[in-house]
């Protein structure tokens, strides 16, 4: 495995020295934040002041409109993190494209280096970058938090958000990959990752929460990745904030405020536990992984 570490070495220390290519890869993550920061956070927890109020009882406005707060930030969090994971593979992924318009992974091919290994390298450098940069926002959330004292997630949250990160990314890395093997230009990479940046916060429910859609588009999101692994981190960001936003209320207030947000995802009336998404994840990366090898296998470089 000696060529493989090689090749992730060196498309690491080139995706660190590209400066742009660093901005760009958290670009939609910073779009997302200003969307919902500055349009869509105040109406968002508004709805969740409004309901609380609608129960009647004495409550205390100032405490609710706080917690209404803390939780569509950490709701928005876990937009972000899924959304990096996104990006950030499909980013280092452009080595790939790169490297075959400079011809070095004509190269790379024709080097006493199985396929395999050469795909490996590219999948795991994706994989581990992307794992990296999404550890490192949430750190720097983690951080924001407990410097804006509005308190940091738990310890054992942050683990399984990390996990959650390791996987997700695994998964946008193998999809990323077999992608990046029909694909010839780099300005075409570009164009695509700019698009599918843009799509991931509508494609996770994250502009518009799930209750906000037509029927039909909600039916539609819950048939990809990417509202599924949204919903594990959003169920492990956000399990504190519901019971202290919703204390007092009967339990079907915050089912239902879960399943609204797409934190919790019914198909035909079943709740998807997070251990059927995880299966679901896995199964999906191996079956594309396959795919692609399959393809990798027979895939001839566009003439120069």
């Amino acid at each position: 495995m000696r060529e493989v570490s090689s090749l992730v070495k060196r498309i690491t220390f080139v995706y660190i020295r590209d400066r742009a290519a660093v901005f760009f890869s958290v670009l939609s993550m910073l779009i997302i934040l200003m969307l919902v920061w500055l349009f869509l956070g105040d109406m968002n927890s508004n709805n969740i002041v409004n309901v609380l109020s609608n129960f009647g009882g004495v409550r205390d406005a100032v405490r609710d409109k706080e917690n209404a707060d803390y939780l569509i930030v950490v709701w928005t969090l876990a937009g972000v993190l899924l959304s990096n994971c996104v990006t950030i593979s499909m980013t280092v992924m452009g080595n790939m494209i790169y490297d075959e318009e400079k011809n070095k992974l004509a190269c790379f091919y024709v080097a006493p280096v199985g396929r395999i290994k050469i795909a490996l390298g590219y999948v795991l450098s994706a994989w581990i970058i992307g794992v990296a940069m999404s550890t490192l926002t949430l750190g720097a959330a983690q951080g924001w938090l407990l410097l804006s004292g509005k308190g940091a997630l738990s310890v054992i949250v942050f683990m399984q958000l990390f996990g959650m990160i390791v996987l997700n990314t695994f998964v946008y890395s193998s999809l990323s990959y077999l992608l990046a093997l029909f694909i010839h230009s780099g300005s075409a990479w570009s164009g695509i990752l700019t698009i599918i940046g843009t799509l991931v916060g509508f494609l996770g429910a994250v502009y518009l929460p799930v209750y906000m859609l037509p029927e039909g588009v909600a039916s539609f999101l819950k048939g990809l990745p990417i509202l599924h692994g949204v919903s594990m981190m959003r169920r492990a960001c956000v399990q504190a904030a519901v019971d202290t936003t919703f204390a007092g209320l009967p339990e079907e207030v915050a089912k239902q405020f879960c399943e609204n947000m797409g934190i919790v995802i019914h198909m035909q009336d079943t709740e998807i536990p997070i251990w059927a998404q995880c299966c679901g994840l896995v199964a999906l990366s191996v079956v594309v992984l396959a795919v692609a090898a399959l393809i990798s296998r027979r895939r001839k470089l566009r003439d120069r």
